[in-house]
């Protein structure tokens, strides 16, 4: 365990700030508020930072701490993270304060107040670094059901005109797969207390020999949860109805960070405490990712609202999540985990540009737009960026995530590869259709007063595109991290990379 809870803290400063918004003097002005708001999220940034320092990659879980909850079913307070859980809980402490400089005035016209609005970020970010450190089923269920509530009130209050619609639609797709995720959390109680000890703690859980059928129902269990929460097709269609009706901070937060769960998920619970049903599924799963894959690329470049396709790319990219983590492989499991902290930083520029976008023009629709480049070109640029990135182009960090996912995809099966690649040449027709039919050609003349980008918005994004190019670049410190938690996940669900095979041709011209 560790010396010092370094992971309470992290959960306690946001939680905090979030209960000190609305107690903050009334003579407070809403600009000093905000401010209070941006470095809470500042200091939780640093502790992120350092124990992303502290962290040894081949340490397994680190930071960990364990306190006796509720005894009666063994639920206990337990944090940790290993090298997955450390790069979303750093994802979530890097984009919180971004998107909260991003969207300074966009609380500003809400049913509530803009210091409710930071609040409810500073809330989410608590809770999300929870979820990605609770390392007892029955706490991480807590948390996981617990992030729907800012996200609620986030679009319910301060979303557009569809807001109250999509607010509930996004509650009730997502309590629906949180009740029966509880009800496989049950029966992880029942299976733990026929061993003679309840216990909520993953350590004991993966110990228990449950039967192949108990652990097909509780594998599918948490499995409907996560593949809703990812989301998968069919049941998707929360996401881009969520998405346009938000604010662009609040659809980072909710597809960079909070939709993560589903995917980390499916590798920390399904994989390492179901590891025959994760097996068995996985012809299934893979199917269902592939589908995800080809469908939202279509639907993406069918849409003309801009930050429906963005939701609609998502689909599509946690296909791809999806695929590496069931094909079962190194390959792919590796470049799943990268292609969770990569596509949170794609998706988030995507969102935050076109943003800036829609706020000075007032619609979402691309055929509102054309020649923008000519009017305000940093900004036509970093959407350049921003889109390249989506669709995976060499240099940018989710190029690597993608080929891994795709070789894992053939080593896999050459079906499946084939299927996924068509994924790619999807994305550069979507990415660029949009693109073109925005920024590029005559300006028109309703577009001519849409200004470039001010400080604030550059310091915003300024970040975000430099980690995506540094790490397409240079890759390696987040493959470090990642690698053992590859490995001990593949250990875990008992998978082996085929041994390579050699043609009976190469054999005898070798001898």
């Amino acid at each position: 365990m560790s010396d010092f809870p370094w992971l309470t803290v992290m959960l306690v400063v946001p939680f905090l700030g979030a209960v000190a918004m609305p107690l903050l003097p009334k003579s407070l002005s809403v600009e000093n508020a905000k401010r209070f708001a941006l470095s809470v999220a500042g200091v939780e940034l640093v502790l992120g930072v350092i124990i992303g320092l502290k962290f040894h990659n081949d340490g397994g879980v680190q930071f960990t701490e364990n306190h006796e909850w509720i005894k009666a079913f063994g639920a206990h307070y337990a944090l940790g993270v290993e090298g997955l859980g450390l790069s979303l809980v750093l994802l979530t402490v890097i984009l919180t304060p971004i998107v909260m400089l991003a969207g300074w005035n966009d609380g500003d016209e809400g049913r509530w107040s803009p210091r409710a609005f930071f609040a409810w970020m500073l809330a989410l970010e608590a809770l999300a670094v929870g979820v990605f450190s609770a390392t007892d089923v029955f706490l991480f269920y807590v948390f996981f059901e617990a992030t729907l509530i800012p996200i609620y009130f986030l679009v319910g209050g301060y979303g557009g005109p569809k807001r109250a619609k999509a607010a509930v639609k996004f509650l009730l797709y997502n309590l629906f797969g949180g009740l029966v995720m509880l009800a496989a959390v049950i029966g992880l109680y029942v299976e733990s207390a026929k061993a003679g000890h309840p216990s909520y703690l993953i350590s004991d859980l993966a110990k228990l020999d449950i039967s192949t059928d108990v652990g097909r129902w509780l594998f599918l269990g948490f499995m409907v949860a996560f593949v809703v929460k990812a989301p998968l097709f069919p049941v998707h269609t929360w996401l881009p109805d969520t998405s346009e009706s938000a604010t662009p901070g609040t659809s980072v937060l909710l597809v960079s960070i909070l939709d993560k769960i589903g995917s980390f998920g499916m590798v920390r619970f399904c994989l390492s405490l179901f590891p025959e049903a994760s097996h068995w599924a996985t012809p299934a799963v893979v199917v269902l990712a592939i589908i995800s894959i080809i469908y939202g690329a279509l639907m993406a470049i069918g849409e003309d609202d801009i930050l429906r396709l963005i939701a609609y790319t998502s689909v599509s990219h946690f296909g791809f999540i999806v695929l590496g983590i069931f094909v079962l492989n190194s390959q792919g499991l590796q470049g799943s985990n990268l292609y969770m902290f990569n596509h949170g930083l794609s998706t988030a520029a995507l969102f935050l540009v076109a943003g800036y976008l829609i706020k000075r023009h007032g619609s979402a629709s691309i055929r509102d737009y054309a020649g923008v480049e000519k009017a305000a070109p940093l900004l036509a640029g970093f959407l350049l960026i921003s889109g390249l990135a989506v669709l995976s182009l060499p240099g940018l960090s989710p190029f690597v995530s993608e080929f891994l996912v795709i070789v894992g995809a053939f080593v896999y099966s050459p079906w499946a590869g084939a299927f996924a690649v068509t994924g790619i040449v999807l994305a550069a027709i979507y990415v660029l259709l949009m693109y073109q039919r925005t920024m590029t050609g005559p300006l028109r003349e309703d577009n001519a007063t849409i200004t470039d980008l001010n400080l604030r918005e550059k310091v915003a994004v300024v970040p975000v595109l430099l980690l995506m190019i540094i790490l397409g670049l240079f890759p390696k410190p987040l493959a470090d991290m990642l690698n053992p938690s590859t490995d001990h996940s593949l250990s875990q669900v008992g998978a082996k990379d085929p041994a390579p095979t050699v043609s009976d041709s190469a054999e005898g011209s070798a001898q």
